[in-house]
């Protein structure tokens, strides 16, 4: 660690700004997906969604391993992590509800709506992720929620109930695992996670071809890490 007023290597310097620019690229990643769905480009749009979420999952360790907090003091890593965290997860998801149908009118601005409302208080909420590595309410994830409703073609009223039930459960404050930081169960969540995210990258590289049972079976993981939250919520709060 340096000491007060000791300089960095231009190295560490570089490396640090690198961490943030890789944090504020999943932005224009967001509106590119956007852009995507307003062209009808289904493929193309979830697999801008699926680089936020790669991004997501590696910055903040990238972060730790180069003392972001040391080299660049200036700058809250944390703050910039959530406002594009906001727009990938809950904007732009919603946007391509609304713009694909998945929800119809008269119930899909409201729905849309609620979510991206609950979401704003999940995500300003002091207690949104816990000292000891826990969200708090249900986590942003709405782009696998997208993603889910739309390849295994859930009709607009279930679409809605999902969206509706999942943004009352932001407020709820049940604990969700952080698979990149949990203490305990992280060796098998995080290589089911990789195992799940190569599916669906392979499902988004043959997005017109994959069939709908693999992606019935590829729930397995979100329902362990459902699973698994619950199982620690319990946990720690009968500790």
């Amino acid at each position: 660690m340096a000491a007060p007023g000791e300089s960095h290597s231009a190295g560490r310097v570089v490396a640090a700004w690198g961490v943030h620019l890789l944090t504020a690229s999943s932005a224009p990643a967001g509106l590119l997906a956007i852009l995507a769905t307003i062209r009808g480009d289904i493929g193309t749009a979830f697999l801008w969604m699926a680089y936020t979420l790669g991004v997501d999952a590696i910055d903040g360790t990238l972060a730790r391993a180069v003392r972001v907090k040391e080299v660049v003091p200036f700058v809250d890593g944390s703050r910039l992590d959530d406002v594009v965290d906001y727009f990938t997860y809950v904007i732009v998801p919603m946007f391509f509800v609304v713009q694909t149908g998945l929800v119809t009118p008269p119930a899909a601005i409201p729905v849309a709506s609620l979510v991206l409302v609950a979401s704003g208080y999940g995500f300003s909420q002091t207690a949104a992720k816990t000292p000891d590595h826990f969200f708090t309410g249900f986590p942003s994830y709405w782009n696998v929620v997208a993603f889910y409703l739309y390849v295994l073609r859930w009709p607009p009223a279930a679409a809605a109930a999902v969206l509706t039930i999942l943004a009352v459960l932001v407020f709820v404050p049940l604990r969700y695992a952080y698979p990149s930081r949990m203490t305990e169960l992280r060796a098998p969540t995080v290589i089911l996670g990789m195992a799940w995210g190569a599916i669906l990258l392979w499902a988004l590289f043959h997005f017109d071809d994959v069939p709908r049972s693999v992606m019935t079976w590829s729930l397995v993981y979100p329902a362990y890490y459902v699973a698994i939250s619950l199982y620690l919520h319990a946990k720690r709060a009968s500790a």
